[in-house]
């Protein structure tokens, strides 16, 4: 049966953590560094007559040939912006453009010879300055940095995907609509309530009311008025110290943002806020997406259960030090 998404009040969930700001702080000002360091402000690129975007334009256009619109995808800049560079790149006469067969509204520019010739130009000089810079390093720090590098980006780019997506506590409002998303993800990968999974749990339709002792909590992840996921921490029962993420489900629409990811780090944060020594949780096979994440964030395989959680056809517990 279709429901109609609610209208919420939302505000964003931050986690109880000093360190948080401070590491938010440091990273933003190394990245300014950075920038200033590359001379990315510049208004020429080292000792060539390129701006840092015209630089990275005609680096683009040397593979093929592109319009404004997917030169300002590669970029990630506005479309006014590639333009003007494409424009000031035709002018110096280091690219041109041709009218695109495929859409009469765009053109397509490529670089010329001239283009080219500086090019190989920008790419000696921009080499060079990258082998001082790694000389300073050792072949172990170089890795490092590059694996890093890589995180970071990666990073950024997920952090893209998930723009307009809200992440905040459960409300008692949406305990209805969780428990829709959770019902549906089950019954998509078969795991139906007869089988003893989470579905099953008769306090299904009453998430709110569960996590809202101080020990536990549940996050939702509402887009446009919408929920469309959500994971929750509570205590193991009967084992001091341990805690069980728990009810993890993502609707289709949110999968492949890095969403599990993001929000099963943020619960193992207000985990290790909480005084938590451990992290437990059980899944099962057909889930294989979830083990591998699990398997990313540290969790190890233990040979039997804990506790009595009453999903008995969970068959893969897994354990986390915190």
């Amino acid at each position: 049966m279709n429901q109609t998404c609610p209208t919420i009040e939302t505000e964003s969930f931050q986690i109880a953590s000093n360190e948080l700001p401070e590491t938010c702080s440091s990273l933003r000002s190394l990245s300014r560094q950075l920038v200033r360091q590359l001379g990315m402000l510049n208004s020429a690129c080292g000792e060539l007559p390129l701006s840092p975007v015209q630089a990275h334009a005609i680096i683009e256009l040397n593979s093929q040939e592109l319009s404004i619109k997917q030169l300002a995808l590669a970029l990630n800049i506005d479309k006014s912006n590639a333009s003007r560079a494409l424009s000031q790149l035709c002018d110096k006469g280091l690219a041109k453009s041709r009218n695109n067969p495929k859409d009469s509204r765009s053109s397509l520019c490529q670089l010329t010879p001239q283009g080219k010739r500086l090019l190989s130009k920008l790419n000696r000089q921009q080499n060079a300055m990258f082998e001082q810079i790694l000389a300073q390093l050792s072949p172990a720090q170089i890795a490092q940095l590059e694996t890093s590098m890589t995180q970071y980006t990666r990073a950024i780019d997920t952090a893209n995907a998930q723009q307009g997506f809200i992440i905040r506590s459960i409300t008692e409002q949406d305990n209805p609509h969780i428990a829709r998303v959770i019902r549906n993800v089950s019954a998509e990968y078969g795991l139906t309530p007869d089988k003893g999974y989470g579905v099953a749990d008769p306090t299904l339709d009453e998430l709110h009311t569960v996590y809202h002792a101080d020990d536990a909590h549940y996050w939702v992840i509402e887009y446009k008025g919408c929920i469309l996921g959500g994971a929750g921490i509570a205590p193991l029962a009967g084992h001091d110290g341990i805690c069980e993420l728990q009810k993890m489900y993502f609707d289709p629409k949110l999968r492949g943002k890095g969403f599990a990811n993001r929000l099963a780090l943020q619960a193992l944060e207000f985990a290790r806020t909480q005084g938590y020594e451990s992290c437990y949780l059980e899944t099962t096979a057909v889930l294989k997406e979830a083990i591998i994440l699990y398997e990313k964030i540290g969790f190890k395989h233990l040979a039997a259960p804990l506790g009595n959680t009453g999903h008995d056809a969970c068959e893969i517990p897994m354990m986390l030090t915190l």
